[in-house]
């Protein structure tokens, strides 16, 4: 497996805490807080604060327990398995871009306020695609970028507070408990927008120094200072506006900034709230692709993504993945700032209440484990925070209107993660391929001539010469499509081996070879049926000696191709030839498995493995077909 550099130190990590933590809530949240809870506002930031710090320190056990770049889809694996790890892994990468674009648009729309919505598209896309460059290019670059998008989050806020403070009304606060005690819980749910990005820190557990006490260090460290930032961020806000004012207006932040600052400092602070939001936006950049590293590391995501560019070290090709990722929500545009807020807070909070169950069962699981940090009073504390969670999503539910139809929007957005899911283990697990093929065999009489020509037939045919009296493997035979005709071509002599992974395809080849040997007059080849479960990696122990090799439709299923490969090599004689075929770059649009990514890369691993080959691509409308022609050798020797 691929490593990085460890170039990330307590400071790197600290700025990308406070950038990921801080969401856009701490800047522009205020306003729609206040008209729920009033001065209250500030009780609720203070008991979300206190939430925060908690939840801090729980992902601060599990980076020390396991520190690893997936974070929290690394946790849930260690937890939960392969299946809620995907589903959490998805709702980190999900929640991840979708701030990091509310971020992006948000600065745009902060600095520009009038530029049209066409012009702001194309500034927003050009950040993006220069903070990814950044992320592309390394950690040096990336850590300057983080430490100096740390000093403007919290230079700009406090540059305000340092102002207004002086200033501020202190008869704003009086009465202070301006609401009921339940409306705190619904400016909860809005408020807790502020800390969501816990878990982005953690993805960067393999390129930090020490990182089983960096990391838990950084966070607690970033969720105190976005706690006090925080609470003297809307304690002046209110003593300036009052809570009326802050709740009238979706912009109360900017005006304040304009009422504060003479006209040239006003300039600074905007172009510093700007930086900052996309100094924020920019630690999601960073992080996100080591999400996605880790997800196709463990087969969750196609495998070209867990590359490691060999000179800047940073996983290249999440980058340009999420690249276009970010570019294509821009394209499918937003709704207003409260309505975005509305779906990502149910939706990070489904994840959060995951990993928060998941620190009491690796404790039990791991008890042995080496924890540099532990979270005090787990079981209690634990559920105190699952409960306010909870609470606060029903007290919105039930409070704001319109809130339940988002609450089933955010929960559809999670929920598409099942059929991602279904697609991947069908590139990747044994056992869902093996249940997949012994459901649709049978559908695939039907379509056998439609997707296995004879013009497809006879080229391999063609290539393969006379078989009279050959022994041929055909490895991975599906339906027979290719033994039928075998059994006829290799005559009385000759053997076909017909071998798969599933017990219905077998079960038809069997049917069909024996209807031929029924109503053929020629004499046809010996056969031998093999089931092998295990043939995604090996061939069957039993077959030791074939003239040749076949299989169609085998090639995306195999795990271990090299290992494959090898053995193959080893039961050929010296001029035994192969031959390969199978449907890629299906819709053109899903990626094939790694080694059949390009033409290179299959002729690398098959000339590694003793063949020379010839690789013929022929295009069609909905996916393309791939032939590999190959020979066995003992030597490099140019395939002709």
């Amino acid at each position: 497996m691929e490593e990085f550099r460890r170039g990330f130190g307590y400071w790197s990590v600290l700025s990308l805490a406070i950038g990921s933590i801080a969401g856009t809530t701490l800047l522009f949240g205020a306003g729609i807080t206040a008209k729920y809870s009033g001065n209250m506002i500030l009780l609720a930031w203070v008991l979300i604060s206190a939430m925060a710090i908690y939840i801090a320190a729980c992902f601060g056990e599990l980076a020390s327990t396991f520190p690893k770049a997936g974070g929290s889809y690394e946790f849930a694996k260690q937890a939960y398995g392969r299946f809620v790890s995907f589903l959490v892994g998805w709702t980190a990468w999900l929640i991840g871009n979708l701030a990091t674009v509310v971020m992006v648009v948000g600065a745009t729309s902060f600095l520009f306020p009038n530029a049209t919505g066409f012009n702001q598209f194309l500034m927003s896309t050009g950040i993006i695609i220069a903070l990814n460059t950044i992320a592309y290019f390394g950690v040096k670059a990336s850590s300057l970028l983080l430490i100096g998008a740390a000093i403007l989050l919290i230079g700009a806020p406090l540059a305000f507070i340092i102002k207004g403070l002086p200033i501020m009304h202190i008869e704003n606060f009086t009465p202070f408990f301006t609401h009921p005690l339940p409306s705190l819980l619904v400016s909860s749910f809005f408020l807790v927008e502020s800390y969501f990005g816990w878990e982005a820190a953690t993805y960067l557990a393999e390129e930090t120094r020490n990182p089983s006490k960096t990391i838990p260090k950084a966070m607690l460290h970033a969720t105190l200072i976005i706690a006090l930032l925080g609470f003297f961020l809307i304690a002046t806000l209110i003593g300036i506006l009052g809570w009326k004012g802050l709740a009238a207006s979706p912009t109360s932040f900017i005006e304040s900034v304009q009422l504060l600052f003479s006209e040239k400092l006003r300039l600074a602070v905007s172009i510093g709230v700007y930086l900052a939001l996309i100094g924020s936006a920019a630690s999601g950049i960073i992080a996100l692709p080591r999400l996605v590293l880790a997800l196709a590391r463990d087969r969750l995501f196609p495998g070209q993504f867990k590359a490691i560019h060999p000179k800047f070290n940073t996983p290249y090709k999440a980058v340009l993945f999420q690249t276009v990722a970010l570019v294509m929500l821009l394209i499918l545009g937003f709704a207003n700032y409260e309505t975005l807020l509305s779906i990502f807070v149910p939706i990070g909070v489904i994840m959060y209440v995951t990993l928060l169950i998941a620190v009491p069962i690796l404790r039990a699981k791991f008890p042995d484990a080496p924890r540099a940090f532990k979270v005090p009073f787990l079981k209690a504390g634990v559920t105190i925070v699952i409960t306010i969670l909870i609470a606060a999503v029903i007290a919105w539910a039930f409070t704001v209107p319109d809130s339940l139809r988002l609450l089933e929007l955010s929960f559809y957005l999670v929920g598409i993660g099942l059929p991602l899911y279904l697609l991947v283990e069908l590139y990747y697990d044994p056992k869902m391929i093996t249940q997949a093929n012994d459901i649709l065999a049978y559908l695939a009489l039907f379509t056998e001539k439609l997707l296995f020509t004879t013009g497809m037939k006879n080229e391999i045919f063609s290539f393969l010469g006379n078989l009279q009296g050959k022994t041929i493997l055909d490895f991975g035979c599906g339906i027979g499509t290719l033994s039928v005709e075998l059994v006829k071509k290799a005559g009385l002599r000759g053997r076909v081996i017909a071998m798969h992974f599933s017990k219905n395809n077998l079960k038809i080849t069997g049917k069909r070879l024996a209807d031929v040997k029924s109503w053929t007059p020629l004499p046809i080849a010996h056969v031998t049926l093999l089931h092998d479960p295990d043939m995604f990696k090996r061939v069957h122990p039993e077959v030791t000696y074939v003239d040749a090799i076949v299989s169609a439709g085998m090639l995306s299923n195999i795990q271990e191709m090299k290992t494959v490969l090898k053995e193959m090599w080893a039961i050929l004689p010296v001029g035994g030839k192969i031959c390969f075929t199978d449907y890629i770059d299906l819709f053109h649009l899903l990626p094939n498995v790694e080694w059949l990514s390009s033409e290179a890369a299959i002729d690398k691993l098959f000339t590694s493995a003793g063949f020379s080959v010839r690789v013929v691509k022929i295009k069609r409308f909905l996916w393309n077909r791939i032939f590999i022609y190959g020979v066995k050798t003992t030597g490099h020797i140019s395939f002709i």
